[in-house]
Formats: C-alpha cells, structure tokens, sequence
C-alpha cells in the first residue's frame, strides 16, 4: 500500500449540493505527487516471461445539461431515462449497466484463475450524475475494485485470514478533464482546474490511497493541443499533478523531424517546447489508429499484440505495447460483445501459465514500471511532438525562439497551407471543435475570463480562508468548467448549444450577485 501523509481526513463528495472540486489542493498535490512505484508491489507479472502486451481502456460520460425539473442541473442519463422515447434514450439501462459491469467482471475472471487488466476513464460530469440520480449502486461496485479489500476464496471456499488483497493489479484509473473538455480549445488557465478538480471529486468517491495510484491521464476525445504554449502548459499542468504518463492518439503525434511514427508499439517521450523556447516532456502511451470501440470491444489489441515480437529501447529489450481506448457503454457493439469477447481473451490466456507469459494484458502504470525496473529511461524512449510542429519549429531559429517569431511562422504557415491549424488533433478529425461554434465558444471565453478577473484578485487578498473553500467559488467553477464540456459543440446547433448558453447566464449571473 502505498504512503501519505496520514493526518488527512477524509473529503466530502457533496457540499452544498455540489460536487467537491476543489478547496483542498494542497492536500491533493500532497498525495499526488510522489514517486513511489505503484504497481511493482502487487504485480503478478516478470517481464523476462513476456513476449507482447496490450492495455486496454473505457471511456465513460454523460454530460450535465439544464434539463431537469425547473431546469435543474441533471445528467444526461438521468434525461434519458426520464425521457424514454426520445433518440436512443431507450439505451439508458444499458448505459448505466455499462458504467458498472466492470465491478463484475474483473471478480469473475479473477475468481476464475484469469490475469485480467483494464483501465478506466470516467468523466466528472457521469461520477456526480451517478450519486445525484441516487445510483450508488453503480459507484459502489466500481469501489469494489477499486478500493475495497476481498479474500482470496481457498478451493474449500472458504477465506483464509492471511490472503486478503484489493484488487490490484486488475484495475488502473486514468485521470481526465474534470467536465470532459477538449484540451485545444480550452481556456489554458482552466486546464489545470478540470484536472485537479478530478482529483478532488475522485479522492472524495474513493479515497485518498486509491487516488495516489492515479498516474495515467486519458485527454477527452484523445484530443491533443498542437499550439506550442497550450500543449507545455497542459503538459506542465500534468506533472505539477503528479501524472507520469498520458495516452495519445497515434495520428495526433510526429517524430521530431515531422514523420509518421516508426516504433507506435514502444512509449514516447511527448516533448512539448513553448515559444518562449522552454522545453518540458512526458511518457506518451500510444493509442493506435482503428475504430476504437469496435477494436476494444473485440479485443482486437490482444490479437495484435500476438503478431508483435520484443523490441529495443536503448539496452534493453522489452515486450511492445498495443493500447486502446474506446467508448465502455457506446453503441451496440460494445454494449452487446464486449462483455463475451473480454472474457473469451482472458479465458484463452489463462492458458499460458495463468496468463502471466507470452501474450498478456496490463495496465499503462504497471508497464511502465515493469520495464523501467529492466533498466529503461524515459529519456531513451522514442521523442514525438504534436502533429504539424516541426513545420513551426523549421521556420523558428533556435537562437531566437520568441512569441513574436513562432506567431510569425504560425501564420505563414496558415497562408501557405490551408490545411495547417493548431486546433488540434484527435480521434475524430473529421468533426472542428471550433469552427461554427463561436456562439458556444465566445460565451465560454468570456465566462472563463470573468470566474479569474474576479476569483484570482480575492485570492490574492483573502488569505484566512482559502478562495477555492468557499462555496460562491464552487458553484462558479462548476459552471466555467460544464460550460467547456466538449458535447455542446459535438451535437450541432440546437438543444445542445441552447444548454451551454444557459449554463454562461447562471454562470455570470452567479458572478454578479457575488461581487
């Protein structure tokens, strides 16, 4: 088990009605950031037995709209099942079995003698929607695997005292934006505010060890900011958060000299350089290109992974690493198979010594601990940068790497080449989460414009109490970072740009009557 500091009490889920984002930052950074292992302790796996590897992740959300009664904050699963007959609202009971199948399925397959591995990625917005619709029981069978100690049943069936364990290494959380905000266009002073605001509300559900073992950070929409100071501040924001490693879209990311990436099997080191020439990096796990959700349904990764073979990083040579990541509970496919393909794969691997050996599954800390401890560096890991940098980073010399230069060559380039911009890149390319959503996007600007002209002065000079404690802030963050929520500009004109416009009014309106 992992340590920290033990004067820490517990934090709580709802004040005032709301989500617990924030007020105990220090105590979240406190815990965050260390550097003991943590997955070396529980793993069942040696690495000399191991020829490839695949992790698999769910991403699960539900925004939170003002549709509820009197035009409440609600989420949109509780919409659904309120409203049956609209849409796909029927698929509401699936939904929600989605968001807790997990709690399941990782104790049968252990109970079963399997070596299964996932990883999970639940927005802020699902995990407050889940208790404010009264649905612990989904949030309590996630604790079952993610924070409450079983014991291991002897052949008799019965426990034996001196076998209890959690279970670990079965289950990685990965961290995300608090509101599911895409990161290019989210204001940059509010990126860290979705991040640690998740480590709050996740330390609050599940406690404060469990939130340690959160190292791995999964962007909403795999989305990666390509503007040189958006993506150092997003990748500064990680590491003051303790994070060590991020997962990145395949076609989001070039090597350093502008190519497609050779070695996607092995992690990168993601280095992010801002225009005042500042350079800082991160591990960068690879999600490879595919149809994501019909690819971790059918546990595609796993039958990758059986076609790869070891692969050198500096000295050493390890297993290559197939990741994915896809919807848990979107479309027929993973809500009708992917229960029955999951277990097929870890039933085949139980196979090959319990599924400890040849081909197996891991979690994205787990694999990077495990060949760091064979003698990998960071540093020796394959560079890449976001895709479409190194044609700034050609037109910038390195003696003079200023704003104005690197704006200069952004905006040749922009002449030059229609196709250049610096949205961003992500799994869903074919969608611009900027372009036709001024009328979403200038209202969010402005509301987050308004929450730090206003919130960083007070704190500046209100140093009994902090700022972040008090609830007025509470409620104005919330809305600043439901308004960034990346469905308002996914579903098109209408009810959807209607609700964000909405959340701006109660946001400002807040604003005003506070100050």
């Amino acid at each position: 088990m992992l340590s920290f500091p033990t004067t820490l009490s517990n934090l709580p889920e709802i004040i005032d009605g709301l989500p617990n984002i924030s007020g105990w930052e220090t105590e979240v950074l406190s815990v965050v950031n260390h550097n003991q292992p943590v997955f070396l302790p529980t793993t069942n796996i040696r690495l000399e037995n191991v020829n490839a590897v695949f992790a698999i992740a769910l991403h699960m959300h539900q925004p939170t709209i003002p549709a509820g009664n009197g035009g409440t904050l609600i989420s949109n699963l509780q919409y659904m099942f309120e409203h049956p007959n609209e849409g796909d609202n029927h698929n509401a009971h699936p939904f929600a079995h989605c968001y807790s199948r997990m709690g399941d399925l990782i104790p049968e397959l252990v109970s079963q003698g399997c070596n299964p591995r996932v990883m999970l990625d639940y927005s802020g917005n699902l995990l407050w929607g889940l208790r404010q619709m009264g649905r612990s029981d989904v949030i309590d069978n996630l604790k079952r695997i993610t924070c409450v100690s079983v014991r291991e049943a002897s052949p008799s069936g019965e426990a034996p005292p001196s076998e209890a364990r959690t279970y670990q290494p079965y289950v990685e959380w990965l961290g995300t934006m608090w509101g599911h905000a895409v990161i290019p266009s989210t204001p940059i002073a509010d990126i860290k505010l979705h991040i640690i605001a998740w480590q709050h509300h996740f330390a609050a559900i599940f406690g404060w060890e469990a939130l340690a073992r959160v190292k791995g950070f999964s962007p909403p929409e795999m989305h990666l900011p390509n503007h040189p100071d958006a993506l150092f501040e997003f990748v500064k924001a990680l590491k003051e958060c303790g994070y060590r490693w991020l997962l990145v879209q395949e076609h989001s990311v070039e090597t350093i000299n502008g190519q497609s990436l050779t070695h996607k099997h092995l992690p990168h080191r993601l280095v992010a350089r801002n225009s005042q020439g500042e350079t800082i990096s991160i591990t960068a796990l690879i999600k490879t290109q595919g149809s994501d959700t019909k690819l971790v349904a059918q546990m595609q990764p796993y039958y990758e992974a059986k076609t790869l073979s070891k692969q050198q990083i500096g000295s050493v040579f390890v297993p290559p690493i197939v990741s994915q990541i896809g919807d848990g509970e979107n479309g027929g496919v993973m809500m009708n198979e992917f229960p029955s393909a999951f277990k097929q794969a870890w039933w085949d691997m139980v196979n090959n010594d319990g599924g400890k050996s040849g081909v197996i599954g891991v979690c994205g800390t787990e694999y990077l601990e495990l060949i760091e401890a064979a003698g990998c560096k960071p540093e020796e890991y394959p560079t890449c940068q976001p895709v479409g940098q190194h044609q700034i980073w050609e037109r910038v010399s390195s003696d003079n790497c200023q704003p104005e230069a690197v704006e200069n060559a952004i905006q040749e380039l922009k002449q030059i080449n229609s196709n250049f911009h610096l949205d961003g890149a992500s799994w869903t390319n074919h969608i611009s989460w900027v372009k036709g959503y001024e009328n979403v996007l200038s209202p969010m600007y402005q509301l987050s414009s308004l929450f730090h002209q206003k919130f960083d002065l007070l704190q500046q000079v209100n140093s009994a109490e902090p700022v972040t404690r008090q609830s007025d802030y509470r409620n104005v963050l919330l809305h600043n970072l439901l308004l960034q929520t990346s469905c308002f500009r996914y579903w098109g004109q209408g009810a959807w740009t209607d609700y964000a416009r909405e959340i701006y009014k109660r946001g400002e309106s807040s604003l005003k009557t506070i100050f």
